[in-house]
């Protein structure tokens, strides 16, 4: 039988978006930063401003809207208005370089950008870019010659009707990590966008009395997913523009948010900050991570300095945040949690077989809020979505209690010997060492045993390099024949798009190493 969530209170109208703010609150802010603030009533007033100024621009229902933005409040404001104008939100990573950019302008097919003026260099290298119908949209020019985002929300508005929504439109198109191949784009349409926020504030047991720092960027799926979470709501966003102790630590301090969302690498971070005092949690009721495995180091770290552990949960762009240790019941420490509302998985074999609790097998996904598919890539979309239910291609494993276990990337699982490795395990107990800052951990091909197992490690602060096999031994003891055979020491850990370690980069960095000798 297929694993099941809780029963789902009730659904969501995406046309209710900040309507329990703007009723209940609307001189209270809505939206605050370091910088700026908007009001509920402010936040409605100019989304409607800018939805109008985009269709002045020329844009349709159903083009495609795209953004190279950092963390500022303006984006989420811009957000809602190309879902008032039904336009689809196409958020580009701000890391993104000039391949990449044209790589997604590409396959969406954006009739415009909106990008920040400090990444002009870097669009001027764009072959795409040149190539928009309705050119680009500046944001925080110096210049003088152009308005850019700013100057709409201040120029005469057009006397036009907004469009009426359907529940089918698409709203927005999230690109994946690029783990597995050229980045697709996940495609959710109102009516699945919409579903995804009634389980989660669900799942997560909102109340009115929360404040939501979405600790990461609202160009990626986490970040856009909490911050919708709050606007449903009624509660105050605190939007960090950056994700290192100097910008999170004081609105902790005074903004004193409920609800905090974090990356684990961004979470490391900041309990090693030399200024993070126990205190600064007071606040907070739930700290969720996800993205990545937590690891083991990092939950007792946090624990030992906020005074409760993290909650992890799983989620992906495609299916929204699918379990969660339940906020008020028990979390198991390592655990993914359970499912989380309105969602059901199954985890199978290769062959489809449905597996008995503690063997471990991919996880298949289904709920409303599972996305409609990859835009214009039908392919992979019967590939990954069969009768309904979506393959996560990651590996778990159910316990006897319905708490669920991540055991890695189907793709990414090493096989040595016949035995699967995840080399999230290896890294944990790398990552216990207290010399060790951050560990990617892959396999490489090996005629004998398959694959051998590979470390790429960077140094904390303050540290030297231990001897390699001090370092081999130190692993073994926690993971036995798991531990890597080789290990290498990098200056700076690469990260792919949305934060994480990029173990297609170690690898192929393991296999160009192995080509000369």
């Amino acid at each position: 039988m297929p694993l099941t969530g809780p029963k789902l209170n009730s659904e969501f109208d995406l046309a209710d978006l900040c309507r329990r703010g703007l009723e209940a609150r609307p001189d209270e802010i809505a939206l605050q930063s370091a910088a700026t603030t908007w009001t509920w009533r402010e936040l409605e007033r100019d989304s409607d401003r800018l939805a109008a100024q985009l269709i002045a621009k020329g844009l349709k229902p159903g083009d495609r809207v795209a953004t190279l933005m950092p963390n500022r409040n303006i984006l989420l404001v811009f957000y809602l208005a190309c879902l008032k104008a039904r336009l689809v939100i196409t958020p580009l990573n701000y890391r993104y370089m000039a391949p990449e950019i044209d790589h997604a302008l590409t396959v969406s097919g954006a009739s415009i950008l909106l990008a920040h003026a400090e990444r002009g260099a870097d669009l001027a290298k764009s072959e795409k870019t040149p190539e928009l119908p309705l050119g680009v949209i500046k944001y925080g020019a110096t210049d003088g010659e152009d308005t850019g985002l700013e100057g709409l929300l201040t120029a005469p508005v057009p006397e036009i009707t907004l469009p009426d929504p359907q529940p089918s439109d698409p709203v927005i198109i999230f690109f994946t990590s690029g783990s597995t191949g050229k980045p697709k784009g996940v495609t959710h349409t109102r009516q699945t966008f919409a579903a995804l926020l009634a389980r989660s504030m669900q799942s997560h047991e909102m109340t009115e009395a929360d404040v939501v720092l979405p600790g990461s960027s609202i160009s990626h799926a986490g970040g856009v997913f909490y911050s919708f979470m709050a606007l449903a709501k009624g509660v105050r966003i605190v939007m960090p523009r950056t994700f290192d102790g100097d910008e999170i630590l004081p609105l902790l301090r005074d903004q004193k948010p409920t609800l905090l969302w974090m990356l684990p690498a961004a979470l490391i971070s900041l309990v090693h900050d030399h200024n993070a005092r126990h205190e600064d949690f007071a606040s907070v009721r739930l700290c969720t991570a996800g993205g990545d495995k937590v690891p083991a180091e990092l939950e007792k770290e946090f624990t030992d300095l906020a005074g409760f552990p993290i909650d992890e949960i799983w989620g992906m762009s495609e299916t929204g945040i699918g379990t969660i240790n339940p906020p008020a019941g028990l979390n198991k420490l390592g655990s993914v949690g359970k499912l989380a509302a309105g969602y059901e998985a199954s985890i199978r074999d290769e062959a489809g077989n449905e597996l008995p609790p503690g063997e471990p097998g991919r996880l298949w996904i289904k709920s409303p809020a599972i996305m409609i598919g990859y835009w214009n890539r039908p392919d992979a979309t019967a590939e990954t979505i069969v009768d309904g239910w979506l393959d996560t291609g990651d590996v778990m494993r159910a316990d006897e209690d319905g708490y669920l276990w991540f055991h890695g990337r189907k793709k990414q699982i090493i096989v040595h010997d016949g035995s699967n490795i995840c080399p999230q395990e290896v890294e944990e107990a790398l990552l216990a060492h207290q010399a060790v800052e951050a560990a990617g951990v892959v396999g490489v091909h090996d005629l004998v045993h398959g694959e051998n197992v590979w470390a790429y490690i960077t140094l904390s602060p303050g540290h030297s390099a231990p001897p390699r096999q001090e370092l081999v031994r130190f692993a073994r003891e926690r993971v036995g024949y798991k531990a890597p055979e080789v290990i290498k020491l990098l200056l700076e850990m690469p990260l792919n798009a949305t934060g994480k370690v990029d173990r297609v980069v170690l690898k192929q960095w393991a296999a160009d190493q192995l080509a000369v000798g």
